[in-house]
């Protein structure tokens, strides 16, 4: 099955919120314990869009089958060109190179707003398929941080990987 990559726009974002809302549920991938509302998705993608940040969106034969966007690594002004990823995929998309298509997208996208760095903060530091995705599109292991979440009655250690983006450190950073 094939499947396009596009910017989301705020008629996706029930789609969205069903997709993370299973991925909270079951999953390790996020740290939430509970499904935020699709009001708080819709905020939370507001936010996002208004800071020029990525968030795009895959969709095979019409539905939103996965859902990517890079945002601020952190707040303060000297990381304003590290940015972070998010990706999530819908149970019945996984395998299918949705992930990937995404990631792909989302790199570009982060270039052309002046990103520097990618950083990726994986759940479970034994979640193969999310480092080797990662790994597969240039991200680096930087570390790994014990035993920092605690979910579904087990702690969970946190991979660190991250990725040049354009010049990388070679220049200042343009991003303001």
């Amino acid at each position: 099955m094939t499947h396009a990559i596009r910017p989301a726009t705020e008629a996706d974002i029930s789609a969205i919120a069903s997709i993370y809302g299973d991925a909270v549920s079951t999953g390790t991938a996020s740290f939430e314990l509970e499904p935020p509302s699709v009001a708080e998705m819709a905020r939370r993608f507001a936010v996002l869009r208004e800071g020029d940040f990525p968030y795009l969106v895959a969709v095979r034969d019409g539905p939103v089958v996965g859902y990517a966007y890079a945002g601020p690594y952190h707040q303060r002004a000297a990381y304003r060109s590290t940015l972070e990823d998010s990706i999530y995929v819908a149970r019945s998309a996984r395998g299918g190179g949705v992930g990937r298509a995404l990631l792909v997208a989302l790199i570009a996208e982060s270039e052309r707003i002046g990103g520097r760095t990618l950083v990726a903060v994986i759940a479970e530091s034994d979640s193969t398929a999310s480092v080797a995705l990662h790994a597969g599109l240039g991200f680096t292991p930087v570390g790994i941080l014990a035993g920092v979440g605690y979910k579904h009655g087990r702690w969970l250690d946190v991979t660190l990987m991250q990725r040049p983006l354009g010049p990388g450190r070679s220049i200042a950073p343009t991003r303001v």
